[in-house]
C-alpha cells in the first residue's frame, strides 16, 4: 500500500454516486412491489455495508474507521432510473473515495439483484466521484459538475478564500540576502496566497535583523496591510530572531496559531516541535512567522489557510461567526 506515515491526518469526505436503469421495472421498485421487498431500503443497508468493506474487496485500499456514512437512493422517473448516493467521512491520512465507490457500487448491485426477477434488462452507469474533501489538495469537484439539488444537499466546502486582503510576504535569511542561493519559500507563500485572491506583491527578502525587520513590520501595518506572512529566522540558530522581533513589535499574542502549527507538523516530522513559528497581531494587521524550508512553508500553509479568513474577520472586529 501507499505509505502515509508521514502525512497529515485531516477532516476527509467523498460523495460518489451511481444509477441503476430499471426500464419497466422502476415502478414497482418505487412501489416496493417486487418479489423480494424493498429493494431500495436493501439497497441503502448493502450500500453501508459496502463502504465499510472496501478494504477488504479492494487489496491496496487503506482500512479506514469511517466516522460518518450515508447512503440515500432517489427514483428519477424521467430516465426511469434510481440514482443511488454514497457520503462518507472521517479524520484519516488518506480519503475516503474508494468507500464512498464501494458503497455506490454494493447499492447498485444489490438494486440490480433484486430486481432482476422482473426485468433482466437492468443497467448501471454513472458511477463517479461527484467531489472530495480534505488533505492537502483541499476540495476538488469532478468536472462533469453538479446540480443545483446535490450542491445544496451536500454543500462541498472550499477554503475559505482571501478575496482582495492585503498581504505580505517577507523572507528572512543572511545567505539569500546576499545572494548566495535564490529564496524558494517567500515566491511559495506568494503563490499560495494569490490562490486564495489575497492582493500580494513579490517577496521581500531581508537579512536576520531584528530591528529592520520590526521596522519594516511597522510600516506594513501602517499602510493598511492585513496579513504578513513571513519566512525564516525560527530555529534554534544564533541568528534566528524573527520570533523576538515578532514579540518586540506585538500589541496582542495569537499563540493558537504557532501551537497548531507546531503540533500539526508534528505528524510529517518530529523536528517540527523545534519550531519556534509564531503569530501576533500589531494593531489589524496579523503577522505570522514560519520556518525558511519551502515543504514547511508549504505544510503551513496547508495548516493555516483553512482559518486564514476567520482570523482576520475577527481582528477587524468582524466577529466570530
Amino acid at each position: 500500500m501507499a505509505d502515509v506515515r508521514r502525512k497529515r491526518a485531516t477532516a476527509r469526505r467523498a460523495v460518489a454516486v451511481g444509477e441503476l436503469h430499471a426500464g419497466s421495472a422502476f415502478d414497482d421498485i418505487v412501489a416496493k412491489r417486487l418479489p423480494k421487498g424493498d429493494a431500495i431500503a436493501m439497497a441503502e443497508i448493502a450500500g453501508l455495508q459496502g463502504a465499510k468493506n472496501a478494504s477488504q474487496l479492494m487489496p491496496l485500499c487503506h482500512p479506514l474507521p469511517l466516522e460518518y456514512l450515508e447512503l440515500r437512493c432517489e427514483p428519477v422517473a424521467g430516465r426511469q432510473a434510481i440514482r443511488v448516493y454514497c457520503e462518507a467521512a472521517t479524520c484519516a491520512r488518506t480519503g475516503v473515495e474508494m468507500e464512498a465507490l464501494a458503497g455506490v457500487n454494493a447499492a447498485l448491485l444489490t438494486l440490480y439483484d433484486l430486481t432482476k426477477p422482473v426485468q433482466p434488462a437492468l443497467a448501471i452507469g454513472g458511477v463517479r466521484l461527484l467531489f472530495k474533501e480534505g488533505g492537502k489538495k483541499g476540495l476538488w469537484l469532478h468536472p462533469d459538475g453538479m446540480s443545483e439539488a446535490e450542491r445544496e444537499h451536500y454543500r462541498p466546502r472550499a477554503t475559505p478564500r482571501l478575496e482582495g486582503v492585503s498581504a505580505a510576504v517577507v523572507t528572512l535569511s543572511d545567505r539569500a540576502c546576499r545572494g548566495d542561493y535564490q529564496d524558494i519559500s517567500g515566491p511559495l507563500l506568494v503563490e499560495r496566497l494569490r490562490a486564495l485572491g489575497a492582493d500580494v506583491g513579490p517577496a521581500e527578502v531581508r537579512a536576520d535583523e531584528a530591528e529592520p525587520l520590526a521596522a519594516r513590520l511597522r510600516e506594513l501595518a501602517a499602510a493598511g496591510i492585513r496579513l504578513v506572512l513571513c519566512t525564516g529566522g525560527t530555529g534554534l540558530g544564533p541568528r534566528d530572531v524573527t520570533p523576538e522581533t515578532l514579540a518586540q513589535v506585538a500589541e496582542r499574542r495569537v499563540p493558537g496559531l504557532a501551537e497548531m502549527f507546531r503540533s500539526e507538523s508534528s505528524q510529517h516530522t518530529p523536528l517540527a516541535w523545534l519550531s519556534r513559528a509564531e503569530a501576533v497581531l500589531l494593531g489589524g494587521t496579523l503577522v505570522i512567522a514560519l520556518p525558511g524550508s519551502a515543504k514547511a512553508v508549504a505544510q503551513g500553509m496547508d495548516i493555516l489557510a483553512p482559518i486564514l479568513a476567520h482570523a482576520l474577520a475577527m481582528a477587524a472586529g468582524e466577529g466570530h461567526a
